[in-house]
């Protein structure tokens, strides 16, 4: 059984700018509080087969998640899959960027979690409160991309 959350914000910069912020990857605890580091491999621009190696705080408890980059389509299209093995898992996710205009982007976040082991029991609430948090979770990302462009 799987859940998925999802969000949707227009940010006030150019699809490149956006793209390029949201493909670096380590940006991430600049609009997700819950990610406490994150480490990129190998180094130079991410590609199809980069991993991101994270320590994220969930409901109090310090965790490792390894993220790898599946799809790249500049400037429309980042997906990922987590590669490690925690009770509740990002099995699938992305961004969907798309040009408004020559100064919108619209960009579209998801995931899709799935629970393992004990986790199954916890993957209602998980899915729950990342739903509630989406839209906020949206706007995070746009203002972290709007400050730093």
């Amino acid at each position: 059984m799987a859940g998925q959350f999802e969000a949707t914000v227009e940010i006030d910069r150019p699809v490149e700018e956006v793209y390029a912020f949201l493909a670096e990857g380590t940006n991430d605890p600049k609009f997700s509080p819950r990610v406490l580091r994150i480490d990129k491999s190998p180094d130079g621009p991410t590609a199809v087969g980069t991993v991101f190696t994270s320590t994220v705080k969930d409901a109090g408890m310090k965790t490792q998640r390894q993220f790898k980059i599946t799809e790249l389509e500049p400037n429309r299209t980042i997906r990922w899959a987590e590669q490690s093995t925690n009770l509740v898992m990002a099995v699938d996710g992305g961004y969907d960027i798309e040009s408004i205009s020559d100064t919108t982007t619209r960009v579209r976040i998801f995931n899709v979690l799935e629970g393992r082991g004990i986790g199954k029991l916890l993957l209602g609430f998980a899915v729950r409160m990342a739903r509630k948090d989406a839209p906020a979770f949206g706007n995070r990302i746009k203002a972290a991309i709007e400050e730093a462009t």
